[in-house]
């Protein structure tokens, strides 16, 4: 029972300097109420209680009383939390896929140990140790936890592979597997980079600089920083992003909460795109780190932002482990920008889990016009005194709306049900060998591969085998769009995460805008200068 209170009491010996005599009592007494609760609901309640499922269930209601991202980690995810922003986990470094129940191989991860014992891309992993893992419905994340394990173990896996008649037996030990805040990185332009990151973490500003470094050499003198569906992740991460980019001693952000006084984060000399022309892209989903770092570009006047109002996530979230292992993400303060807009939208009496789907049926996703700011709102940038908007999230100096005949919902039904994402992974397996003698790289592959309406004919059938109603109406409006993602998505496959951008972005329309604004000197400095 001791450990259980323990829940409830750990913070008490970290902060209790930090509050009033008269706030400890309280404090006390409250700890006191829910270890006695505990204790007679295991020693006195009618029905055996799961007391470690109670109480999680507690921590988590506490939580939902206080904001929308302070949040409970249970011990058995804490590890898996951490990984992505960490940039690196143990296993055998593979990306895969489930399909029809078994474990296809997309890719093994150059340098990696699947790849160095000779596991292909098509491999079907049937068995992980003794385990069969195909035919079965095992749930992913158990497969996963096969597959993963402390570096230098040693798994033994079985793989079925095309024209073998046995299976293939391989002992893998297990390694560092990198987790790339970098998804693409090349140049869109003669003379322009274009980088896109996925979030921000341990790795993210090594990998940015290494391929900035290359990209000069190809003869890049311009920057597109791709923040589109960037979550945001650790907040060193975005300073030392956002540092890249202005002159010394600017403020990149400020926090500042109830118990938290202001803390202030400016830039070094040591940024590696301090001048030159930048452009920022950012949506809806782009949050947290994504908004500090085009704040400080905005309030700087130092770029320009294309898109739409960002997220407006802006809690600074401090993770403690608990005795037991599991762990909490307390919000303790709020992100400010330099010019003093809190990028945290409102939570306090509103839906806030369905503000996307608000912002949408309001218009603000397709008309600019739709967001009226009050004079409350309004603040300066700092050098050309350009008007920007407070409330939560970033707006953009340039408005790209949402192409709404291009999505439908029958193509939406096709994503959800992962029918698109199926349909290219059977293509590449029973078309690899064909496509890699066709296709010698990626450039002539770009060039001369189209999807073809036997290819869409094949899909629309497994779509209606998956309960996706066929609509042709529909159909015409999203052709080119499918077109475009089966291509993309057989690309990645084939050859790497890279390849996928780079062909998603013929139809990317922030970044169509951003090249047209880079190709001309005066609409750039024009965006620069708007009031």
């Amino acid at each position: 029972m001791g450990t259980l209170c323990m829940l409830w009491v750990m913070l008490m010996p970290l902060f209790a300097q930090q509050i009033s005599r008269e706030s400890q009592e309280r404090l006390m007494m409250q700890q006191r109420k829910l270890a006695f609760l505990l204790n007679v609901v295991e020693n006195l309640y009618v029905d055996t209680v799961d007391i470690q499922s109670v109480t999680d269930d507690a921590i988590v209601s506490v939580l939902e009383e206080l904001d929308p991202h302070s949040a409970y980690i249970p011990k058995d995810e804490v590890q898996r939390a951490n990984e992505a922003l960490e940039g690196s986990f143990s296993g055998i470094g593979v990306q895969f896929q489930m399909l029809e129940d078994t474990l296809f191989v997309i890719q093994t991860i150059s340098g990696c140990p699947a790849e160095k014992v000779g596991v292909f891309p098509g491999d079907r992993i049937v068995m992980v140790e003794d385990t069969v893992i195909a035919g079965v419905k095992m749930p992913t994340s158990a497969i996963m936890k096969r597959l993963r394990g402390p570096k230098g173990s040693t798994v033994r896996v079985k793989v079925k592979r095309d024209g073998v008649e046995d299976l293939i037996e391989f002992a893998i030990v297990r390694d560092k597997i990198p987790i790339n805040s970098l998804d693409a990185a090349y140049l869109v332009a003669p003379g322009i980079g274009y980088l896109k990151t996925n979030n921000f973490g341990a790795t993210t500003l090594d990998e940015v600089h290494d391929a900035w470094k290359k990209l000069q050499k190809q003869g890049a003198k311009k920057m597109i920083v791709d923040l589109q569906g960037n979550g945001g992740g650790y907040l060193t991460a975005a300073i030392e992003m956002a540092d890249d980019f202005l002159e010394k001693d600017r403020i990149i952000v400020y926090t500042q909460g109830e118990h938290q006084a202001r803390s202030v984060a400016k830039s070094t000399e040591r940024g590696i795109f301090e001048k030159g022309p930048l452009v920022i892209l950012v949506d809806e989903f782009s949050a947290s780190a994504s908004e500090i770092v085009s704040g400080a570009v905005q309030d700087w006047d130092r770029g320009v932002i294309i898109g739409r109002r960002t997220f407006g996530k802006g809690l600074v979230q401090r993770q403690m482990l608990m005795p037991d292992g599991s762990a909490l993400r307390l919000t303790t303060a709020r992100y400010y920008t330099p010019t003093g807009r809190c990028i945290q939208k409102p939570y306090k009496g509103v839906d806030y889990q369905k503000d996307l789907m608000e912002r949408q049926q309001h218009g603000e996703l397709m008309h600019a016009d739709s967001i009226h700011f009050p004079d409350s709102l309004k603040y300066s940038t700092l050098l050309n005194a350009r008007t920007v908007y407070g409330g939560g999230g970033i707006m953009p100096d340039i408005f790209i709306p949402v192409d709404t005949n291009r999505y439908t919902d029958y193509h939406r039904n096709l994503m959800a049900k992962g029918v698109l994402n199926r349909f290219c992974v059977l293509y590449v397996d029973q078309h690899r060998e064909e496509l890699k003698r066709q296709y010698k790289h990626f450039e002539q592959y770009k060039e001369d591969f189209h999807v073809t309406d036997e290819m869409l004919g094949n899909l629309k059938v497994m779509g209606e085998k998956e309960k996706v109603e066929f609509d042709e109406k529909q159909f015409d409006q999203s052709k080119r769009l499918i077109q475009l993602q089966i291509k993309a998505l057989i690309a990645r496959d084939i050859w790497e995460d890279q390849c996928y951008y780079e062909i998603m972005n013929e139809e990317n329309d922030a970044l169509k805008k951003a090249l047209e604004i880079l190709s001309t000197e005066d609409m750039y400095e024009n965006a620069l200068k708007r009031k």
